[in-house]
């Protein structure tokens, strides 16, 4: 199985290895190996029979999910969190469908929670087959709304930990707007994950109605409270774009994408893709700007490394390599957005 993990008993390896060769995915044999490993020492070291329907309802819903995005994958989307409270004469409602709509002519997708409010708002902007639906079953919500009711793209999830993890997977944008307990727990989950490098870097857009001051005193609390209070950098905050216009709000997630287009790391290397190479005076910029991230050498152009050629991983863009200490995430994002700017 080239792994030292195992279950203990020779016979049952055996047969897991055998099964996984069944499976005729000769590069993933590792991986598929060690999963049936973990389900079947579960089933040896006492765990009760709740913890084994938690670990199986799990595993159903993130393959499911992998399932119904898989076409989808070359399309590019953003998920709109907001209240599910919202009643369609809020200028919340309005600015979410116009949003939906805006980045649907656009050629995004769009994923919402798939209930009532600002999730239905931002799903009938850009149409049901726009959409995605990523919905949590809760006792006192029927069901979706009707607007993605009957779609194929509709996910209903038991857990609120995979539900998220599919929306963070999945998405490559984020547009937040007002919102209760749910919104502000997607918000901070979000913004600690890409702050620690645990989420793909990516636009997050504080969206108010015109006029309204939820996000606008939002940042000013963290302004106040946790960059003050020297909880967070200064530059933290250049993972949020806060405005009240949905022109800005497209522009700055459409934007992120102008010339940048994704990150792997390779080894000690991340390697930052893009549509068009830099400049040479572009590139000595960077150095001279973001020297301060980079742990060894400098900032370079690159050629597809070995395991992007054999993964076929976006072999056509341009690239450059870095270095990267691992921690200054915020400082990434700024450095994405000069590369933009040029």
């Amino acid at each position: 199985m080239g792994s030292n993990y195992r279950t203990g008993d020779a016979d049952t390896d055996a047969s897991i290895e055998a099964l996984v060769a069944r499976v005729g995915r000769a590069d993933d044999a590792d991986v598929l190996a060690e999963m049936a490993t973990s389900i079947l020492r579960m089933g040896t070291e006492g765990l009760d029979r709740g913890e084994l329907k938690l670990v199986n309802a799990t595993l159903k819903e993130i393959r499911y999910a992998f399932g119904v995005f898989e076409p989808y994958h070359h399309v590019r989307k953003v998920s709109i969190f907001g209240s599910a409270r919202t009643k369609r004469d809020d200028p919340a409602y309005q600015c979410a469908f116009d949003l939906g709509a805006a980045l649907a002519a656009q050629e995004w997708m769009i994923m919402t929670g798939a209930g009532p409010g600002v999730m239905e708002a931002g799903i009938e902007g850009a149409g049901a087959r726009n959409s995605f639906g990523i919905n949590i079953v809760l006792p006192f919500e029927a069901s979706a709304a009707p607007v993605i009711l009957d779609d194929p793209k509709l996910i209903n999830f038991k857990y609120f930990f995979t539900r998220k993890l599919t929306f963070m997977k999945e998405s490559h944008a984020f547009a937040l707007l007002p919102g209760g307990f749910g919104t502000m727990d997607e918000s901070f989950e979000l913004l600690t994950l890409m702050q620690t490098g645990k989420q793909p870097l990516a636009p997050v857009v504080l969206l108010d109605p015109p006029g309204e001051t939820y996000w606008l005193r939002w940042l000013e609390f963290v302004r106040d409270e946790l960059l003050d209070g020297g909880l967070v950098s200064p530059a933290d905050l250049s993972l949020v774009k806060l405005t009240d216009s949905v022109d800005e709000a497209v522009a700055e997630i459409c934007g992120f994408y102008r010339n940048y287009h994704s990150m792997r790391y390779v080894g000690t290397e991340l390697v930052l893709r893009m549509q068009s190479t830099v400049s040479d005076d572009l590139l000595e910029e960077l150095n001279d700007a973001f020297g301060d991230i980079v742990v060894s050498g400098r900032i370079e152009r690159a050629q597809p490394t070995n395991a992007e050629i054999r993964d076929k991983d976006q072999l056509g863009m341009a690239r450059l390599s870095m270095v990267f200490n691992n921690a200054s995430f915020s400082r990434l994002r700024a450095l994405i957005d000069t590369i933009n700017r040029n």
